[in-house]
């Protein structure tokens, strides 16, 4: 860890703490991950899911894994610096975004779970904070400290991603499910960069489950038969509710936005498109200089990193599944309400953190990638 300069404090979480850091040969700035816990070999290094996914990922909207150091038991990743998260670059928001730069910013995330997806792995905790930014030209997706393989065997834990962008067969305690669970929460951050404000902010699993039938309705048992069959081994009953119109709830989308939320915050997996077929939708149709401009834009995100980094702040059809249109009149949109804050202790557990100054300097090892 000689070879790097720590220079703040950017967070702590319960498996590891970050720092920003400077590289001292090159001057680059990056963020390093201490993990919390000791590791006595490489064998137990290498067997950590962060390692194994982030080791095989290579893409402009993956943060990249540096290399991986450990030093006197300790475990150290370093990253590329990003100046912020998607959630930080919302909440410093005192306007909505014009619908070219969301649609900028899910194009990037797409890419990116895409990319993920096809490589075998699926994420389990996209959110707004392990979207790292750098504002909203750069977009890359971070901390796969819950990734899993996609062939992998289930069971998997019940427990992934923060309530409010968790998909409903989570909640529903299935312990069978893929990569939709990530396209869920992209629909869930898709809404929440129109109005500012989360679609789905539950205080609970079973508020989370009654917020969603608020906006989706209530399940319709022919809808999602494996879903019915999840809330009946837990003795759940879905509340009664009629399907809100999402044109009502969110008046700043266009209609073909409206079309791929709607699609992305299905109730069946199964019926959610993927991340490739997203990208398909008419909502990225927005005209052949336009997909020239973001191809372009791709490129240059490559090339943008080296000076990133040294700013001191820092083929399948699409699945169409219509949703009723019911009478439910929502409440006005309000700006991000300070709940949105005040609930982020799970945010805070999953951040990442950093590396203490003082301690011993003996280097065991490390690993570049």
């Amino acid at each position: 860890m000689n070879r790097y300069t720590t220079l703040k404090q950017l967070g702590d979480g319960t498996y590891g703490s970050v720092l920003l850091g400077k590289c001292n040969e090159t001057g680059e700035l990056v963020a390093i991950k201490r993990m919390k816990r000791k590791f006595f070999s490489w064998e137990e290094c290498l067997n950590l899911r962060e390692v194994k996914s982030l080791k095989k990922l290579s893409h402009a909207n993956v943060v990249k894994l540096k290399e991986v150091i450990r030093e006197n038991d300790q475990l150290y990743f370093v990253f590329e610096y990003m100046k912020e998260n998607l959630y930080q670059l919302m909440k410093e928001r005192n306007k909505l975004f014009p619908e070219s730069v969301i649609r900028n910013i899910l194009f990037q995330i797409l890419q990116g779970l895409s990319y993920i997806h096809t490589n075998g792995y699926f994420h389990r905790d996209m959110k707004p904070e392990n979207l790292l930014c750098m504002g909203p030209e750069l977009v890359k997706i971070a901390d796969f400290g819950l990734a899993r393989e996609i062939r992998s065997q289930p069971p998997y834990t019940d427990y992934v991603s923060t309530r409010w962008y968790r998909a409903p067969e989570v909640l529903l305690k299935s312990t069978s499910y893929n990569s939709p669970v990530d396209m869920w929460a992209v629909g869930c951050i898709m809404a929440e960069l129109y109005t500012l404000r989360p679609l789905f902010p539950g205080n609970s699993e079973v508020d989370e489950i009654f917020k969603i039938c608020q906006v989706l309705g209530t399940l319709k048992k022919s809808d999602w038969p494996q879903g019915y069959n999840l809330a009946s081994s837990m003795n759940f009953r879905f509340p009664k509710c009629v399907p809100a119109s999402l044109h009502s709830l969110i008046p700043n989308a266009s209609d073909d936005a409206i079309a791929l939320m709607r699609d992305l915050l299905q109730w069946d997996p199964d019926k959610r498109p993927s991340a490739l077929q997203a990208l398909r939708y008419p909502y990225f149709h927005v005209g052949v200089s336009n997909v020239k401009a973001q191809s372009k834009f791709l490129e240059e995100s490559v090339q943008t990193l080296s000076l990133c980094t040294t700013r001191p702040d820092s083929s399948h059809d699409q699945v169409k599944s219509p949703i009723e249109t019911g009478e439910y009149s929502p409440p006005p949109l309000q700006p991000l309400h300070p709940l949105h804050i005040i609930q982020q202790e799970t945010y805070k557990e999953e951040e990442p953190l950093s590396l203490v100054k003082n301690r011993q300097q003996q280097v065991s090892g490390h690993m570049g990638l």
